[in-house]
Parts: C-alpha cells; structure tokens; sequence
C-alpha cells in the first residue's frame, strides 16, 4: 500500500466513530515532501532579498562584510528546521497538522467540515514537481480569514489529483439510498482564457497600484530618493518645466497611464494566463497562472449563485468579471470563488448561464425601484456640490473674495454627481426567477448577484431614518455562502414583503405567527 493509498479512508457512520478515533490515533505522523528541504530555505531568503542586498552594500562600505552572510546562514538553518518540525496525517475522521519551530501548534480539522482543497505552485514548486495544499473548512476567524485552514507546502505533485479528490468527495460524508447525487461525467471545458482579454487589463487599478508599492519601497530603502536626486532625472524634469507646468503635468500623466497599462496587463497575463474552467456535474474546475499556478475546486453541492462585477472603467470597456457564490467561501477570498477573470461581457454571461443552469439570468428586465430612490442618489451626488456652492454665497454675502476656480469646482461637482447618480440609478433593480433572487446595485463598483431561493436562510427589512422619511427599505437575503447577506437596495418599502413572498413562499406567515 503506497502512501495516497493510505490517505483514502472512508468517513465513518456514527456507531463506528469512536473505533474510528481511536484508531486513527495508531496511525504514523507524516513528513513533507523532502525537496521542502530545497524550498524552504530559498524562499525565506527571497523575502528579505532587498534587505540583504542593502545590508550589503552597507557592509561594503563599512568592511563588514559577513553580517549578511551570517542572516543568509540563520534564514537557511531555520527552513531546514521547519522541515523537521512539520508532519501531517490524514485519519478517517481529522486531518491534522503539526507544526512550530520554537512554539508548537496542532491544527485538527474534521473531514466532514472541508469546504475547499485549493492546490498552487510557484515557479520554483513546478519546477521540482511540488505543489501546496490549502484545506480550508469556510469558518473564519474575527479577522476575516479562515480560522481552520492549513497549509500542505509541500507534497509532490503526483499525490495532490487524488489526494483532492477524496477530500471533497468525503467531505460530504456517507450517501444514504435517499440521497440525490449529482451525475458524475467526464470534465467539459465551459469557459477558457483568450489572449485577446490582455485588453481589458488597463481598466483597473492593479497597475497603478503595483506602481505604488514599487515606489513605496524604493523610497522606504532609500533607492528612490537616489535616483530622483540623479542628474537625468533632474535634467528631465528642468527641460519639461521651461515647457510649462500643464506640459509636465500632462507628460507625468501619460507616463504613468503608460506604466501603469504595462503592468497591469502582465500582472494579469502572470495570473490568469492559460486559465480554463471544467464541469463534470458535481465540481466546477478552475485552474490558471503561467509563472505560478493555482487550481481551485469549487463543489456544486454548495453552490448558491453567482457574482457578476463591473466596475465603472470595465464596464465602459465592455468587460465583466465572474465570481462564484459559495457556502463555505468567503467573498472576500477573491481568488477561491472566480469563475473568469476579466474579459467579454457576453462571455461572462454565457458562463453565468451554464454554470447555473438558466439561460434567463443575463437577460431577464430588472424592476426599477422608483422616484423615491432615484431622489435619494441625486440628493447624496449633487450635496457636495451644493455644499461648496453655499458657502461661496455666504463668504460674498459677507465681502469675502471666492475665487474662480471654487466656482469651476461647483459646476464639476454638479456635473460629476449627476452623471453618477443617473449611472447609480439605472444599475439599481432586481427580479425573481422562479428559485432566484437576481439584485444589482453601484456604479463604480457595480456588482449584480444571482442567489439560489434554497440558499437563503433569513430575511431582514433595515429603513433608516431617511429610509422612512422617502418610504423605501433595503430587504437583505441572509446566507451562509459569499458575503453573508445579499441587499436590495431602497425598494419601495410597502413592496418589501411582496418581494420576500415571491422568492421565500410562506415567510410572512412564519414572521406573523412565530412559535
């Protein structure tokens, strides 16, 4: 019996558990894979690479030069350690994890609480044919995170298809002959990764956003301020200057559109490059990433819906983004619950039709919510304007001066906010579907959900005061899947139980005669 022979256990029922643990405690504690020996100690070094590269140079300088010698050798004897201090077993009833160099921890998860098996590998992973398991059960912790996940870094490559395998599928315990199952077939690929989407990276902010944290460091290390005191870039920025300042202003501009475009295109080239998306019934296969890989499963047992995102700039470009609702996965780990990145809107609904089985979901009218809420965004849009428009009255009331660029404020304000209230509007609706709730709200975020009625666990009705003051109510479908709680937003209040009686039949009753 190999070892992935030995992991391939079958949960147990109830009247067998206590044999089962008690069994299970014979079992022997497994080691990583031993090529952690080599994966370990690099990437402890890579971490603090701009460290140790100044720590250099400053060595140099001051003749010192076995400081970072002696950090390189610390960081080397301590991923040797964690080698040797980290075993793993899988029993018929808990997956557990030992681990600690200096303080030790014991990580016990039962079976039948996994929610996820995500597997990913670096560069250097792929290249010695090792891959990280992540298990993960959805319960997370005060910080957001999952508080009983662990982390398998790392098992050779050849053990993680059926290792994964038999998690999920005994995750869901024991089928009784009353139990419907899912038809299990061969893997079809529903949705695939084109090159051609490289377009729509420039419309986000992970350019600009790499941008930063590379300028943050540098200026944090002292690189930055070397070369923006360098004569090129000072001689650049004096020949631009006779030019005049809008001419700076608008070169300074367009570099960093330039920048920012490049970078966001091969961060999303490097992330979702290759990418492909499997169905075979029951799990839904989503892999992707050409320098580092990572292939997640996502079951159909828990699948409750399905996000569709887009943001002001992806929208204008004709772009969507696909997210999965599941139980058990947080929304706020992006990377777990994506269908498709981003990419055609018209491909993103044809995925969200198939993955959901419901052709009507992309094109299905959403019920307009009234004049009550198309008020209340152009009330919210248009109050700084008038805001800033009434204190210039009031500074000439009483002889002070108002320059002219205040008043040119005013007027982009105004225009600003009634172009974004008119968009918040006309992306505010939702409508039902025979066992759907289908809401959609935002505009520079705008995002629209397709929740499962048999997801829903609980309604709540919230009017604020200035919800009461417009007659409108936000009703919230509670979940145990995605973000917790799906809203429809500033919904005519006298509408509100309608709403809920057409996805939850028999709710109001349950809520006027309570036991």
């Amino acid at each position: 019996m190999n070892e992935i022979d030995k992991l391939m256990i079958d949960i147990p029922d109830e009247a067998e558990s206590a044999a089962a643990e008690a069994a299970e405690q014979e079992q022997p504690w497994l080691r990583l894979d031993r090529r952690m020996l080599l994966v370990h100690p690099i990437n402890e070094v890579v971490k603090l690479l701009p460290v140790l590269l100044i720590s250099f140079v400053l060595g140099s300088q001051s003749g010192n030069h076995y400081w970072g010698f002696g950090v390189v050798t610390l960081l080397v004897i301590y991923g040797l350690l964690r080698y040797f201090t980290t075993t793993y077993r899988i029993g018929p009833v808990h997956v557990q994890l030992r681990t600690g160099v200096f303080q030790k921890k014991l990580l016990s998860v039962p079976r039948s609480r996994i929610r996820s098996v995500d597997v990913e590998a670096g560069v250097l992973h792929r290249v010695l044919g090792l891959s990280i398991v992540r298990i993960g059960t959805g319960q997370r912790a005060g910080n957001g995170h999952d508080s009983n996940k662990f982390e398998l870094n790392a098992l050779s490559s050849a053990l993680v298809p059926d290792l994964r395998a038999a998690l999920l599928s005994e995750s869901r315990g024991t089928p009784t002959p009353d139990t419907p199952t899912a038809p299990v077939s061969a893997d079809v690929e529903i949705g695939h990764w084109h090159v051609s989407w490289v377009r729509f990276a420039p419309f986000s902010f992970t350019g600009i956003a790499i941008i930063a944290a590379i300028v943050g460091i540098a200026f944090q290390y002292g690189i930055g301020s070397a070369i923006a005191k360098s004569s090129a870039v000072t001689g650049s920025v004096e020949s631009l200057e006779g030019l005049g300042i809008t001419v700076l202003v608008i070169v300074l501009l367009v570099a960093l559109l330039i920048l920012s475009s490049a970078f966001a295109c091969i961060q999303y080239l490097i992330a979702f490059g290759d990418m492909t998306l499997t169905d075979n019934g029951r799990i839904l296969h989503v892999s992707h990433g050409l320098l580092k890989t990572r292939a997640t499963t996502l079951d159909r047992a828990r699948l409750r819906g399905t996000t569709l995102k887009e943001p002001l700039l992806l929208r204008l470009a004709g772009g969507a983004r696909l997210d999965a609702i599941m139980t058990g996965v947080s929304a706020e780990k992006k990377e777990s619950s994506l269908l498709l990145p981003q990419g055609p809107r018209a491909e993103a609904e044809r995925v969200m039709a198939t993955v959901i089985g419901d052709s009507r979901q992309a094109s299905v009218p959403l019920i307009p919510h009234g004049g009550a809420a198309r008020r209340r965004r152009y009330t919210r849009a248009l109050f700084p304007a008038v805001a800033v428009a009434v204190a210039a009255v009031v500074c000439l009331i009483f002889g002070v001066h108002v320059p002219t660029y205040v008043w040119v404020a005013v007027v982009v304000l105004a225009v600003g906010g009634a172009g974004l209230a008119y968009d918040r509007y006309n992306g505010l609706g939702h409508a039902v579907l025979p066992g759907w709730l289908i809401t959609r709200s935002g505009s520079l975020d705008r995002k629209r959900h397709s929740l499962e009625a048999d997801g829903v666990i609980g309604w709540t009705v919230r009017e604020t005061f200035f919800q009461r003051r417009a007659g409108v109510a936000t009703v919230i479908a509670a979940t145990p899947a995605g973000t917790g709680g799906y809203d429809v937003i500033d919904l005519p209040a006298e509408s509100a139980w309608g709403l809920i009686e057409a996805v939850t039949p028999g709710a109001r009753d349950v809520w006027a005669n309570p036991r």
